[in-house]
């Protein structure tokens, strides 16, 4: 997508079979490099449980470098999660493509089907304004991922959660995400409750 960056499975660094295997210690080294203080869960996530998370196949994180330099500009994890999405917070046109895919809560007059979700996404904030990676070309390596996953297996959805933050929500809106639902969770760090917007976009 972009010859500037490229992209590494984190389990390309846990295998032993693999070529580019540097185990867990060195992996944790590689990854102490990243900051991102706009967001401490997003940071915390990738010190602490991307390794044990890919491990357990619960999500897997993709590592993505600067092609000049291999200096880690951000990430992205994904993993396959069931969904209910309310039928009233969507259009009728996502309606229609939604039922041909899930089931209907008849009850709760909801969808239930499974996504792919971007689970995390984040830009290293240790590198100088002029090397850090642009939010919209970290999000697309994402997408393109999703995308030869979607060829390989199938799927026709993928979402996403994000901070009750205007400057996120527009970003992802302009990236043709449509909110569908909200709920509240506790913060990773400050174990305080917060509200994610939930947005989702067709495949």
């Amino acid at each position: 997508m972009c010859d500037k960056y490229f992209t590494v499975n984190i389990r390309a660094y846990l295998d032993k079979e693999e070529l580019t295997y540097i185990g867990e210690e060195s992996l944790h080294d590689l990854l102490s490099d990243f900051s991102c203080p706009r967001n401490s869960d997003v940071e915390y996530f990738l010190l602490h449980n991307a390794i044990e998370f890919a491990k357990k196949d619960q999500s897997i994180t993709y590592l993505v470098f600067r092609a000049e330099d291999a200096a880690l500009v951000g990430y992205f994890s994904l993993a396959i999660k069931p969904i209910s999405v309310c039928a009233e917070k969507i259009s009728k046109t996502m309606a229609k493509k939604l039922a041909r895919v899930s089931i209907l809560d008849e009850e709760t007059d909801s969808y239930m089907t499974a996504a792919y979700l971007i689970a995390q996404l984040g830009k290293n904030y240790s590198l100088p304004r002029e090397k850090q990676i642009a939010g919209s070309i970290l999000l697309g390596f994402a997408l393109e991922a999703i995308s030869s996953l979607k060829y390989s297996i199938g799927g026709v959805m993928e979402f996403l959660e994000c901070e009750d933050n205007e400057f996120l929500l527009s970003f992802y809106i302009r990236n043709h995400f449509k909110p569908f639902g909200m709920r509240t969770t506790l913060s990773v760090n400050e174990r305080k409750p917060h509200t994610l917007y939930q947005l989702l976009k067709f495949i």
